[in-house]
């Protein structure tokens, strides 16, 4: 596979990111060794995850993900083979974009993720309380001592990420090279009205969550009966289970069949198609389901099937 420019940084990834958000949840440490070997020696090169993964789940703490990454990164040696994006800002031990809290979060990311570098770090939400001068400010200075290579904005609105930008090139400061916006075939018009034509006339690189729309576009959640079918994922695909959400699981369901491919593989290889998106974010519980997603690296769409899923889709 072919990877993708992330915006103007140093950094090139593979057109799909696996999201660690699952680690510590509902994929324990033995189980994301295998997913992580499996993603890596299949061809993909950065894994997401966030400080804050998976302080929801009772019993954790959070910082579960980045330390399950990290035993795995020492174990395995792959660490020249892989990417890390993580994130700062939405964890209540590092919550908000102040420099002193900028600081001490990323120790604390390194030593979990058992790394001397963070290649990607997202500012995790906006934080207007903090002069934005003052959080790109840090972010410069861990450029410069080599703790982080690139740095991007997720949650954003555009005007946040326009100011950021204005002002990175008039402080000849670090500027965010990548966003990281919710964006599906059934979840569209907050990223495509608002901020893609940011992306596209800043050359800015994008990686999308929720690119199965909580599973919803897996097909598995067809009727109410079906939410019942995963306790981690179902009631979020609630919101999806609509005239709308069915309406581009017939489509799909058609453009699976005629390439003898699954649902989840046409989403993933609409949005891998999409101008400007560089790589939407996926994560799976089993190294059956993660082969599955990879697929969608190999499929390519016609362009009368991606104008049925544009239309089916429509905002």
């Amino acid at each position: 596979m072919q990877n993708r420019p992330l915006g103007r940084s140093p950094l090139s990834i593979a057109p799909l990111v696996f999201g660690g958000n699952v680690f510590g949840w509902s994929v324990d440490e033995a189980h994301a060794f295998q997913l992580l070997d499996a993603f890596v020696d299949g061809g993909g090169n950065m894994v997401d995850t966030a400080d804050v993964y998976s302080a929801w789940v009772p019993g954790n703490a959070g910082g579960e993900s980045e330390t399950i990454i990290g035993k795995w990164l020492k174990q395995s040696g792959k660490r020249d083979r892989v990417l890390l994006a993580t994130k700062v800002a939405k964890w209540a031990e590092h919550p908000g974009l102040s420099p002193v809290n900028i600081r001490a979060a990323v120790e604390g990311s390194l030593q979990r993720l058992q790394t001397d570098r963070i290649d990607l770090y997202f500012a995790h939400e906006d934080d207007a309380s903090v002069p934005m001068h003052e959080t790109l400010g840090e972010f410069a200075r861990l450029i410069e001592e080599g703790k982080v290579r690139a740095i991007g904005a997720s949650n954003f609105r555009a005007d946040r990420v326009a100011d950021a930008l204005a002002l990175s090139k008039q402080h000849n400061l670090p500027r965010y090279e990548c966003l990281q916006p919710e964006y599906n075939l059934v979840a569209r018009a907050g990223y495509e009205v608002e901020l893609e034509p940011l992306v596209r006339e800043e050359g800015l690189g994008v990686v999308c969550y929720y690119a199965l729309a909580s599973g919803f576009l897996s097909g598995k959640y067809r009727s109410a009966a079906d939410l019942a079918k995963s306790s981690a994922r179902g009631g979020a695909a609630k919101r999806y289970l609509n005239p709308h959400g069915l309406r581009v699981l017939d489509v799909l369901d058609a453009v699976a069949a005629a390439h003898r491919a699954t649902s989840a593989q046409v989403a993933l290889a609409w949005l891998i198609a999409h101008p400007g998106i560089t790589a939407p974010i996926a994560s799976a519980t089993s190294v059956a389901q993660l082969a599955e997603i990879m697929g969608a690296l190999s499929l390519t769409l016609r362009a009368d099937e991606i104008a049925a899923l544009d239309q089916a889709s429509g905002m």
